[in-house]
Parts: C-alpha cells; structure tokens; sequence
C-alpha cells in the first residue's frame, strides 16, 4: 500500500468513526416528548444503586433523576418522589424497583407520569398494604431479615449476598451489604390510597434468580397489572447487574408513551 492510498485508507476510517460518534450522540428522537426519567430506589438500598441505569439513559439523551427515599414511611417516600416529578420539565416515566414499586403506585398518579416501569417490584392494589401481596406465597429462604427494636429493618448481613446480589462480586456485595438503608417495617402495613397501574401503562422487569421474592408472586403482580414483561437472568440486585435490560425497558416505555402522545 503507497502513502497516497494509506492516507485515504486513514480519511475513509476516521470519517465513520466520527458519523457513528455522531449518531450514538443523537440518542432518542428530538421530536420525541417522554425524554425524562425518575428512577426509585427500593429497601435496604440507595440511589446510588441505579448509576449503571443512569449512564444508559443519559447517553441516549434521556433526562434522568434519582430518588433518594428516606425509607421511614410510605408517606415520606412519595413525598420525595413527588418533589422529584415536580421537577420535571414534561412527562416522565416513573421507575420503582423493589418497594420502590409501591411508592411509584402511589406516586404514579402524578399527571406528569406517563408510564411505570416496575423492576423485580411490589405493586399493590388501592385499599391494600404491600404486606398483603406475599399472601399465598413463600419468600425464598436466603432473603432473612433482622429488625431491630425500633422498628428498621435490614437484610441479615450473612444472608446479603445470596439473598440480595448473588450475581455482584463479592466486594461489591459487601460495600451493600455495609451501606445498607434500613426500612421502618412499619411501612409494609400502610394502605394504598391510589393505585397508577389502573391508569398509567405499565412494564415489568422480573429477575428470575431473584431471591427476595418468590418467582410466582412477582408474575402474579406484573400479571395482574396489566404489564408488559421483560425476565433476565438476575438476581434482587438487577437494576444494579443488568443495566442495559432494565434501560432497554425503560426506553421502550418512553418510546411508546411519546407514540400514544402524538
């Protein structure tokens, strides 16, 4: 090969490297009008848990803000969730994963929502507490919890791996473990007074490795909702290990919420 033609082999190269630059830029649509998101983080957990999720999102251009739930009651937690949809600038979908699904059921009647996206979550019925929805089911036995005096509780430290994050590395699963945010179990008994699946469209992420829940409980829930399933292999911790799928699922919501908007 002359120079001549190893410079435009070069030019040739650089010229679709810089166009597929420019279209993983581009991201959604700019006619597109859900291009923001809300993520909820569950129990025993933080925000921080959803960054993987987060950095999908926004290199597709997506606006995306963390809720930071403070776990001592139902009531709080929506109230933090519904400070954060009161900043969106439009629509939004709403992401709850874990009891995060209660409180974006609550939450989700907000006229700014305009999808639920429901992530190995609880989804109670109005006139229902989150407590009801094990009835009939068995939690599988990794998922232990110890609760204190005062009403918190928290995964039992031996158990956090197999029973939360079986699919993290173990340093990984140990910095969770240790950064636990412990939930006033007293939540679990409060009753819904709104239920947004009933008017809100819905899609449901199920890990089916997960360990908090058992598998026919959370078909049962998305069943019932009306949601669009999408299963991964995972475990609890699925918005944390399987970023892409639970992004790829709430882009999809968006997506087709914009298309039923226009």
């Amino acid at each position: 090969m002359n120079t001549k033609t190893l410079l435009a082999a070069v030019a040739t190269a650089a010229s679709l490297s810089s166009g597929t630059a420019v279209l993983a830029a581009e991201g959604i649509p700019a006619s597109q009008p859900v291009r923001n998101v809300v993520l909820v983080h569950g129990a025993f957990a933080d925000g921080s848990g959803w960054r993987g999720v987060y950095d999908q999102l926004t290199q597709r251009g997506y606006r995306v803000t963390i809720v930071q739930n403070p776990l001592t009651s139902l009531e709080d937690d929506v109230a933090a969730t519904k400070r954060a949809l009161a900043r969106q600038d439009g629509p939004a979908i709403l992401v709850g994963h874990s009891w995060g699904g209660t409180v974006i059921t609550q939450a989700g009647v907000d006229p700014k929502v305009a999808g639920l996206v429901y992530v190995s979550a609880l989804s109670p019925d109005a006139g229902e507490t989150t407590a009801q929805q094990y009835e009939g089911f068995v939690t599988p036995p990794e998922f232990v919890l110890d609760i204190g005096e005062d009403g918190f509780g928290y995964v039992k430290p031996s158990n956090f791996k197999a029973g939360f994050a079986a699919d993290t590395s173990d340093a990984d699963a140990a910095f969770m473990r240790d950064s636990q945010v412990p939930i006033a179990m007293s939540s679990f008994g409060t009753k819904l007074t709104q239920a947004a699946w009933r008017s809100k469209p819905s899609w449901a992420v199920i890990a089916t490795d997960d360990k908090a829940f058992d598998q026919r409980m959370l078909q049962h829930m998305a069943k019932r909702i009306g949601a669009k399933v999408t299963e991964v292999p995972a475990s609890h911790a699925v918005f944390m290990t399987q970023p892409k799928v639970v992004a790829d699922v709430i882009d999809e919501a968006a997506r087709s919420a914009s298309a039923a908007a226009q």
